[in-house]
């Protein structure tokens, strides 16, 4: 193996046969990078998908008032369903133990105005349990608490965004904003890891919003959060009670799709996992098939080689080399080539993955990756295998007699 006249033979052969060791090399690192670069871009997609739902706890469910679709217990059909106050106490009652945290959510869009600064900006009236179940993050101050809503305090927690349009470097802890036609105090500014669009927003005491608009009872929607333990199953069981309980409430027919929507993030979560995972198996198949291309392309080049030099391999038997010794030159050949290849490809492929983050973000391809084990295996892999595509030919050349090798042509 590590015979100093056998490297020297087979470098020289390699100066020599420059157009075909760089076609042999270019294949096999083409084979391994493509492959390597397409399994990467699987696991980003599969990124792309836990990153959708980052912004939720995974334990969630989004009820949304809807129309019914179906007359029901005297009403009729098309009659819009409406959230209030005492559907939250009612769901808190009846479902202690599914429960883990419940708010409701009022959404407006308003003109908010701070020393000669506006902008439009969306407000959201929410309750405490809101900030555990959207994962916000209070960079200074603090968050809406109980006391607020009990009180219906003008206080209002507001994104960093927010904080850098209104005031610039200044500390807004304390300071007043003008929401449409009234002053509220800033007791909180927070981040949102799903990005920008959270990060506009101006939180509220869901009461507060309520006593603005004439002190109604009505909630655009409500946002439960289940105890994590309970699991999948019994997620979509609390799902389905919840549904039913409220459309009972409501009176609206059980059969009706319309009356009540709820989006379970857990069950999404697993959709669009299985999803994914199917998306990462066709791109992998996609990749092994370009690998197996890469083999296939290698073994093709090698039965030309050892075609190309049965004549110099019946000298070589004439003077005297072994057929193992035939067979152990071009195979020592072909893993060298396969080896530098295989290698070059891989550290390519993983540069490339490395490098890439998040600029694909846009065909849904998030911070691609590749497993050095996998990455390394699918190397050794294509390694083993052009060592095969040189053993087969090599040891058919081998075989011949040296007489009839010198006659071909």
């Amino acid at each position: 193996m590590f015979n100093r006249d056998r490297w020297q033979e087979i470098f020289e052969t390699i100066r020599k046969n420059r157009l075909r060791t760089f076609l042999s090399g270019f294949t096999v690192a083409l084979g391994i990078f493509i492959f390597i670069v397409l399994f990467g871009f699987g696991n980003g997609l599969k990124n792309s998908f836990k990153q959708f739902f980052l912004d939720d706890a995974t334990n969630t469910l989004f009820v949304y008032p809807g129309k019914t679709s179906k007359p029901y217990r005297g009403f009729k059909a098309n009659r819009r369903i409406e959230f209030e106050n005492s559907d939250l106490d009612d769901i808190k009652d009846n479902f202690k133990f599914f429960l883990e945290g419940i708010t409701p959510r009022i959404n407006r869009s308003v003109r908010v105005r701070y020393s000669g600064e506006s902008d439009n900006y969306n407000t959201r009236a929410v309750a405490p349990d809101h900030q555990k179940i959207e994962k916000t993050l209070i960079m200074s101050g603090r968050f809406i608490n109980q006391d607020d809503i009990e009180k219906k305090t003008k206080n209002i927690v507001i994104g960093r965004l927010v904080a850098n349009d209104l005031f610039k470097k200044d500390d807004p802890i304390g300071k007043y904003l003008e929401i449409g036609s009234s002053a509220f105090r800033v007791i909180g500014v927070f981040q949102d890891q799903s990005g920008d669009r959270e990060e506009r927003l101006i939180y509220m005491p869901y009461t507060t919003q309520q006593l603005i608009e004439k002190n109604n009872d009505k909630i655009n929607s409500i946002i439960v959060s289940f105890r994590p333990e309970l699991g999948y199953t019994s997620a979509l069981v609390f799902e389905k009670q919840l549904r039913l309980f409220l459309k009972n409430k409501k009176s609206i027919d059980p059969r009706d799709n319309n009356g009540i929507r709820i989006r379970n993030v857990a069950d999404q979560i697993r959709q669009n996992q299985q999803f994914a995972t199917v998306l990462q198996m066709i791109v992998a198949f996609v990749g092994i098939g370009t690998l197996i291309a890469g083999i296939i392309g290698i073994s093709n080049i090698m039965v030309f080689v050892v075609k190309e030099r049965t004549k110099e391999l019946g000298v070589r038997k004439a003077l005297g080399a072994t057929p193992k010794s035939v067979i152990g030159m071009v195979l020592q050949e072909s893993i060298f080539i396969t080896t530098l290849s295989g290698v070059t490809g891989m550290i390519f492929g993983i540069a490339l993955l490395s490098n890439i983050g998040d600029r694909l973000e846009e065909f849904f391809i998030i911070d691609p990756y590749i497993e050095n084990s996998t990455a390394i295996v699918a190397t050794v892999l294509l390694i083993l295998f052009g060592a095969v595509a040189g053993y087969i030919p090599a040891k058919r050349a081998a075989s011949i007699k040296p007489i009839v090798a010198l006659r071909d042509e």
